[in-house]
């Protein structure tokens, strides 16, 4: 029971690592850039993998037309998800604590989880939602414009995950180790569940 417990802690705890770490990774690579230009999405802002990769990328979207790289007091999302990240480790680690006292059933673990899952899921969508607008948005007064066959303005969209041609850029869109913090966190709180749960039904 104490071992549901202790994994149902240190699941939540791992979550803190996205303060520290980022989430996700897109870079961008073409022949005149032999070093991929990148960016790290942390839950609080958006980093340049180098000193200025965030100055070229806005650099070479403003001639196609898109929009700068949002600033955390640009984007709601960097002001709640560190409040959200904290709040579901604090409720976790005290969900945790209570178990390791036997003060709650199992499905406060199970619950944990689920309400992990859907926040996470819908960041994704948040997050795919973002890409779209950031690839398709663009400025009428653009320098380049560019259309498809159809006479469509070009989708500049990066991929929510995988690797994408744009152009003569080519997109790479990835977790990075804040979000394998969070998957191996989660999973412990599931596996904790689970054992708390088989423990349950051998004292039955």
């Amino acid at each position: 029971m104490k071992r549901s417990a202790i994994l149902m802690i240190l699941g939540s705890l791992l979550l803190l690592g996205l303060f520290y770490f980022p989430l996700w990774n897109i870079q961008l690579g073409a022949p005149q850039y032999p070093d991929p230009m990148g960016m790290n999405i942390f839950i609080s802002g958006i980093e340049g993998e180098e000193e200025f990769d965030i100055q070229n990328i806005d650099g070479v979207n403003h001639y196609i037309g898109m929009k700068k790289i949002p600033t955390p007091a640009e984007m709601w999302e960097f002001q709640v998800f560190p409040i959200v990240i904290g709040g579901m480790a604090a409720l976790g680690m005290v969900i945790g604590v209570l178990g390791f006292f036997r003060k709650i059933h199992p499905s406060w673990f199970l619950g944990w989880f689920i309400l992990m899952l859907v926040l996470g899921l819908l960041g994704m969508y948040d997050f795919n939602n973002w890409l779209l607008d950031y690839g398709t948005d663009l400025d009428p007064k653009a320098i380049i414009k560019l259309t498809d066959p159809e006479g469509n303005p070009i989708n500049y969209k990066p991929p929510l995950f995988g690797t994408q041609k744009i152009l003569n850029f080519t997109a790479h869109s990835y977790p990075r180790t804040g979000a394998y913090l969070m998957f191996v966190g989660m999973t412990l709180t599931l596996g904790a569940w689970w054992i708390r749960k088989k423990a349950l039904k051998t004292i039955k």
